[in-house]
């Protein structure tokens, strides 16, 4: 079976930093599936067919009669399901990478395919999964601005189409400097310790780390240096940050800015006071713990860390809800702290 990089390199992004604890490559439609809510979704059809065809005079489903035509057709390169306490997350994804650029013909036909893709996407996930809530992903590592700037507002305008009939979908483009800094760079950070063999991008970087200038050639780190991650990862690129689910960002950045010495020892200490951790992080336990000490061990990573020498446990309860955000608390201390 024929393999593409760049849909492994969404898998694996699903699976590490969107946490997606069900992931498929290549999932397409079965003739055998039965479908629901086709009256709606024959509706939205053609609510968006006429939309970009006033507006634009794109065809964007010009190449199919009808709306069972157009599902059978339905091929998502990557497909992930984060299941959730409160409900499961969709993500859907199609990426491609033309050497060039984005070209599937004109610059109005390389727009109208992406569209077409997009909203079929949507069709099959509330046709066939029947929700309603989903991001769906077009992604490319290079897209020129030409046809970016004519299908940006496209897109813009698809959401608004779905939200105004009911439909939580969020819409993407992923493309450009967007692709590096919210795919690859994330899942760079986020994936250490991934010994599967199965994902490919990730099998291929590491081997790519072993023989690069940076593994054979790691010079010491000093406070007055400018300090990056062990895969090169700048601490300071906010952007990389957004991606990450809060757990992750601690693990992953807070954990790894502790480990290489970006607090103070008095930090260090009052890291493992109630007070400090409370002020700073909105933590409802000491954000450290000594791993032989006592403490609750339920609300504490089962992974320590080691910092100067001695072992600690890092507080777990992270959370990002309307009533209880600990990201801002989190950014913050680790914008000041990485620019020390």
């Amino acid at each position: 079976m024929k393999i593409e990089m760049g849909e492994s390199l969404f898998y694996s992004w699903l699976r590490h930093v969107k946490e997606c604890q069900i992931v498929q490559t290549n999932w397409k439609v079965s003739s055998q599936w039965s479908l629901s809510n086709a009256e709606e979704l024959e509706r939205m059809m053609k609510l968006i067919d006429n939309h970009y065809t006033q507006k634009y005079d794109y065809a964007i489903f010009k190449n199919n009669s009808s709306l069972s035509q157009l599902l059978q057709q339905g091929e998502c390169d990557v497909l992930g399901i984060s299941i959730q306490s409160d409900g499961n997350q969709y993500y859907a994804v199609d990426v491609a990478f033309h050497e060039a650029g984005l070209n599937y013909g004109s610059r109005d036909t390389t727009v109208m395919k992406v569209l077409e893709k997009c909203a079929r996407t949507a069709f099959c996930l509330n046709g066939y999964m029947t929700t309603k809530e989903a991001e769906i992903i077009f992604a490319s590592p290079k897209i020129n601005p030409s046809v970016l700037s004519d299908l940006e507002p496209c897109i813009e305008e698809m959401n608004t189409i779905f939200s105004e009939n009911g439909y939580s979908y969020i819409f993407r483009i992923i493309a450009n400097e967007e692709y590096n800094d919210s795919v690859l760079k994330p899942i760079l950070l986020a994936s250490d310790g991934v010994a599967d063999t199965s994902e490919l991008f990730l099998r291929s970087y590491q081997m790519y780390k072993m023989f690069s200038d940076e593994a054979t050639n790691r010079t010491p780190r000093t406070r007055t240096t400018r300090k990056t991650h062990a895969d090169g990862l700048d601490y300071t690129e906010a952007d990389v940050y957004k991606e990450l689910k809060i757990g992750q960002l601690a693990q992953k950045v807070l954990g790894r800015l502790l480990i290489d010495g970006y607090a103070t020892n008095e930090e260090i200490v009052a890291m493992q006071t109630l007070g400090y951790s409370k002020q700073n992080f909105d933590l409802q336990y000491p954000l450290l713990v000594e791993e032989n000490s006592d403490f609750d061990h339920v609300r504490y990573y089962a992974k320590p860390i080691l910092i100067n020498g001695v072992s600690y446990r890092m507080c777990s309860q992270w959370f990002e809800t309307s009533a209880n955000n600990d990201r801002p608390y989190l950014l913050k201390w680790i914008e000041e702290h990485s620019t020390k």
